[in-house]
């Protein structure tokens, strides 16, 4: 049965993260990979973390099963950073997931249910793992123009007239913060029109919340989606603490729905079936991790005090590396990379620039030239940016 696989086209990333280790140059900058370093190289445990897991190993007396969708402390936690206090609880079902991937593919199973021939509208560019995901799923897609690749800016004329042929029961997936691969985020008041579209057309909207606390703050990073959840009947938001708790490993998410509270229990009890026909039990360890760290103030206030400092590192970084193609150019067409936000910029370099940079400077980056910020530390921007002149971007 087997001898009838055929193979499979490799993940352009993990291919990326492969080269780059077979590569034997000491001076190799990798800014593949979407996961945060930093500036030795070195992806931490986060201090607060460590506390919960060393009170937790201290404490913990079983091993046993916990709730099928997760435990609901770990959902009131996560309501609560993603959405603020007195968030709407009775309209609320919520599911731990395998890491934020798990809660994409969970809410997009959910929309499959509540509708069948649904659409799902995703930004040009996304994630492409979001497109893989999908087309393993045979879901009915279309894309919406999302960034102007030569302004390396969002371009929300063209994002909103496409949008306008989303039909009632459609769902919208949008990057709550620090758009994945590019970087470049609405504004509030463009929220607040996206808002005002799908409440026109009775869309659903999906956020993927990958990154909050990376781009502008905790609190500002998270604007977008309670705009959106205070404005909706209905909201999916697939949050991940991946990145914002170091966790990477430990496969921790959260898919959050909002609905109408007298469907509440079918909509919750739905979740709980979704998981166990993929895989039962979603781990524990890391929600039981980050339930304890936004519980307890002491490890609250120590994790936000570190997850500030990632973020101004990396916007630190940023603005070092615009003020040195700045310099290099002699123009300001690379101040874009200054104002994007969270881990990730698109360049707007051809496949062969990102090639030559390989070839000759040892540098990693996206075919799409999506670029790792926080693969970066002080001493290798001026070579990034030495190597992105000479590579004609």
């Amino acid at each position: 049965m087997f001898n009838s696989l055929k193979a499979q086209a490799p993940d352009k990333i993990l291919a990326l993260m492969g080269q780059f280790k077979a590569d034997p140059r000491d001076n190799k900058v990798d800014l593949g990979v979407g996961v945060y370093k930093d500036a030795e190289g070195h992806t931490p445990v986060m201090r607060a973390i460590k506390a919960a897991e060393k009170k937790l190993w201290e404490t913990e007396t079983t091993k046993t099963y916990t709730a099928l969708a997760g435990e609901p402390a770990f959902h009131a936690a996560m309501a609560e950073m993603v959405l603020g206090a007195g968030y709407p609880a009775d309209r609320l079902s919520a599911l731990a997931t395998v890491g934020g991937t798990g809660a994409c593919r969970q809410g997009f199973e959910l929309a499959r249910l509540a509708n069948p021939d649904c659409t799902i509208w995703v930004s040009d560019p996304t994630w492409p793992n979001h497109l893989s995901i999908l087309a393993f799923m045979k879901q009915a897609t279309k894309p919406y123009r999302y960034f102007d690749n030569a302004a390396r800016a969002v371009d929300f004329d063209a994002m909103m007239a496409d949008l306008d042929g989303v039909q009632a029961g459609d769902v919208v997936l949008l990057h709550g913060c620090c758009h994945n691969p590019t970087g470049a985020n609405l504004t509030l008041e463009q929220w607040a029109a996206v808002a005002d579209l799908l409440e026109a057309k009775a869309a659903i909207p999906m956020i993927d919340l990958a990154y909050q606390g990376f781009g502008d703050g905790l609190e500002e990073d998270a604007a977008g989606t309670r705009l959106i959840a205070s404005r909706l009947p209905e909201v999916m938001i697939a949050a991940s603490c991946s990145k914002n708790f170091g966790i990477y490993r430990e496969r921790t998410g959260c898919l959050m729905v909002l609905s109408d509270a007298a469907n509440k229990d079918v909509t919750q009890g739905t979740l709980a079936y979704l998981n166990r026909q993929n895989y039962s039990f979603a781990p524990d360890h890391g929600s039981r991790l980050v339930t304890m760290v936004l519980t307890d103030p002491a490890l609250r206030a120590d994790w936000m005090a570190e997850l500030e400092e990632v973020r101004k590192g990396m916007l630190g970084l940023r603005e070092q590396l615009a003020a040195e193609l700045r310099q290099l150019s002699n123009s300001d067409r690379f101040d874009f990379i200054a104002q994007h936000r969270g881990m990730f910029s698109r360049l707007g370099a051809t496949p062969e620039a990102v090639e030559k940079m390989r070839v000759d400077n040892a540098i990693y980056m996206v075919g799409d030239s999506r670029l790792n910020i926080a693969g970066l530390n002080a001493k290798t921007v001026p070579l990034l940016a030495r190597a992105i002149i000479d590579a004609g971007v």
